[in-house]
């Protein structure tokens, strides 16, 4: 493979998990997807109330609660952040690679090899770099994840004991049904009351040397 293909080719392709990073709201909660409404349309099957028994949407609770929002803004963020620091690498790196490609057949033969294995560090540097960057990002969702986590779980209690629930079942999993024990709206308004933003910086990790096993 020449220099150029694998500047364009293997680079690029690590970079994929820095500029794919999903959003805040799609993943908090372990969503795929479009995030969940805050509250489930009118379901066909109707049918009674069921005393105690109450459902909850975690992933809408995450999606719409106002943390959850200023944290998907917040890391996507960090995410473009992260890129520009590889691109301000990767893309002098491709002209020189592709400058070398046209000269490389006038060079002498020692010379060639000695630019060729010069440039391949500087690609094997720049995907561990890319790598590093989104390790950072997965690691700055993650806790953002885990402090939002954190701060629903008190409201969610809050809010079952209000609404003398017995059980608590993901709102995903219901077929149909009469859901006007949803507590899905309630935590989401209670949780915006007690954490009405969140504001964080990239996490920062130690570099990994060259060759280490992810």
């Amino acid at each position: 493979m020449s220099i150029r293909m694998l500047t364009l080719a293997a680079v690029v392709a690590t970079l994929a998990p820095v500029a794919a990073t999903p959003a805040m709201a799609q993943t908090i909660g372990g969503a795929r997807g479009q995030a969940a409404p805050a509250a489930p349309e009118a379901q066909p099957l109707g049918g009674p109330l069921v005393p105690g028994v109450c459902l909850l949407s975690r992933e809408a609770v995450f999606a719409n609660a106002a943390a959850g929002r200023a944290a998907s803004a917040r890391l996507q963020e960090i995410t473009l952040a992260a890129q520009a620091e590889i691109d301000a690498v990767r893309q002098p790196l491709e002209a020189e690679a592709q400058a070398f490609e046209t000269q490389a057949a006038s060079l002498p033969e020692a010379q060639r090899n000695e630019r060729q294995q010069a440039l391949l560090q500087r690609v094997q540097a720049l995907q561990a770099q890319a790598a590093h960057n989104a390790r950072e990002v997965e690691a700055t969702r993650m806790a953002a994840m885990s402090r939002i986590a954190d701060a629903a779980q008190p409201v969610i209690a809050e809010v079952y004991a209000s609404k003398n629930c017995g059980l608590l079942f993901d709102r995903g999993s219901a077929l149909g049904g009469n859901f006007g024990n949803d507590l899905t709206a309630g935590v989401v308004a209670a949780l915006d009351a007690r954490l009405p933003t969140l504001t964080f910086e990239r996490e920062r990790l130690p570099l990994q040397p060259a060759g280490t096993a992810q």
